[in-house]
């Protein structure tokens, strides 16, 4: 019988980041200056949380005052996986006197698991979950398909299914020229930040919640491995394609960001009129059966009022079981045999996926909502084309003065032209999805001639 390898807290729990040369101990932080706080400062300074401002959650291109962005989304998501956090994290110090006795605190948890979330879309290009398919069909079925022989098959399938969350990892920890291990966040944060830690190939080949995306670039790998290898994470499968178990934490993550789009785009959708207040509140009324204060309720006069007083009800039943969830199910998680995310098997499951059925038929599939999703894919396979065609033109020095001048348009830390194809088109992709989606319009319009 083989050994069951299971994770544990404290190593899981690391302070390393990329570059260390020595240990970082817990009792040894300064508390006003905790590692894992400084995860959250750094990416909130970061260009490429900055650009989430304008970047489409539910409604690309939204001029409303009252629709979200990926950056609002995602800092209430990191507002609910702090929550989340330390309240598990509470309860784990309890089980766990030994974390104590190593310095570390119920809001440890809290602190990893909001900088993870608040890098939770980090990495997602604009116009949304479209975004990512655009740049995926420009490789697959247009211009993008005369790379494929010069690729590996890990490397083209990283193309053809582009994905935002390892692009995000890439974006956290890719070394530029003087700048060594991206933001440099701890080892237990990118753990975290984590819900995929798999490559590419093979592609879903299991039921298993990590294998229903992947996290990790052909060129992040090696990066990834030392970040397993310090967490103490556990192998998912033993073959040749890297795929490991999730750090624990990263089921909080996940369960904050579920949460957080599952009620708050629901919001959004009743106050852009997509959805019937009516209709509306009985779905979220029966998420809060159980601790709704009906006169307070009543004496609400306005919508806008009325459902943010079941949002917040709503958000907060569903951090309890949440944490419920996770503390039933730790032992398993910690072995790596926990396979589905936290919310699948909480109390409220049929009345979340009531929510999303809705959401998807009101929201995501709104014709305002579909027509700037085509507009993005004509957008981003405009820009892909042209910047891709200049870099590898220059590179070949066969470079026109068209070239030239596209060639000029990118910032200056991605003009430096790299050596393999690969690494050149990603390149582009990279900076193609730290653009917002203004900025991408407006570049759509430049390269067509279209700005005077």
């Amino acid at each position: 019988m083989s050994k069951i390898i299971e994770m544990n807290w404290e190593q899981l729990l690391s302070l390393k980041r990329s570059g260390d040369t020595s240990l970082r101990l817990r009792k040894d932080q300064d508390e006003t200056r905790l590692g894992f706080e400084v995860d959250y400062d750094r990416i909130i300074f970061s260009d490429s949380f900055r650009s989430l401002q304008d970047k489409t959650q539910v409604v690309p291109l939204s001029k409303t005052d009252f629709v979200h962005t990926r950056l609002t989304h995602s800092l209430e998501v990191s507002v609910v996986a702090r929550s989340l956090g330390r309240i598990v994290g509470k309860k784990l110090i309890e089980k766990y006197p030994n974390l104590q006795e190593k310095g570390y605190q119920a809001n440890d948890f809290g602190a990893i698991v909001a900088a993870a979330a608040l890098a939770h879309d980090i990495g997602n290009p604009p116009f949304g979950h479209s975004g990512e398919k655009a740049i995926g069909e420009y490789f697959k079925t247009g211009n993008g398909q005369q790379f494929k022989n010069n690729l590996t098959d890990k490397q083209w399938q990283d193309l053809i299914d582009f994905e935002g969350n390892a692009n995000g990892f890439k974006i956290l920890t890719e070394s530029r020229d003087g700048v060594n291990g991206g933001l440099r966040l701890s080892y237990a944060t990118l753990g975290a930040f984590m819900k995929y830690p798999k490559e590419s190939l093979p592609k879903k080949p299991t039921d298993h919640i990590v294998d229903k995306k992947y996290g990790v670039f052909q060129s992040e790998v090696e990066a990834f491995k030392d970040v397993a290898k310090e967490l103490g994470l556990v192998k998912l499968r033993e073959d040749e394609h890297m795929a490991y178990n999730r750090h624990p934490l990263a089921y909080l993550v996940e369960a904050a960001d579920d949460i957080c789009y599952t009620i708050i785009d629901f919001e959004d959708g009743i106050n852009l009129g997509l959805i019937d207040e009516s209709f509306a509140l009985e779905y979220l009324i029966n998420l809060v059966r159980d601790t709704i204060n009906s006169e307070k309720y009543h004496q609400l006069k306005t919508k806008k009022d009325r459902v943010s007083y079941l949002r917040a009800l709503a958000i907060g039943n569903l951090i309890n079981e949440t944490v419920n969830v996770f503390l039933e199910n730790e032992n398993l998680i910690l072995k790596g045999e926990y396979n589905l995310s936290l919310l699948d098997k909480c109390k409220y499951e049929a009345q979340i996926n009531d929510i999303i059925k809705i959401s998807i038929e009101k929201i995501y599939k709104s014709k305002d909502v579909i027509e700037k999703e085509v507009a993005g894919y004509k957008i981003l396979s405009d820009l892909l084309d042209v910047f891709i065609t200049a870099v590898n033109n220059r590179y070949d020095h066969k470079a026109t003065n068209y070239d030239k001048l596209i060639f000029q348009l990118l910032p200056e830390n991605f003009q430096h032209t790299k050596e393999s194809m690969y690494d050149r088109i990603f390149t582009i992709c990279s900076f193609i999805s730290t653009v917002s989606d203004s900025y991408a319009t407006l570049l759509h319009r430049k390269i067509k001639g279209e700005v005077f």
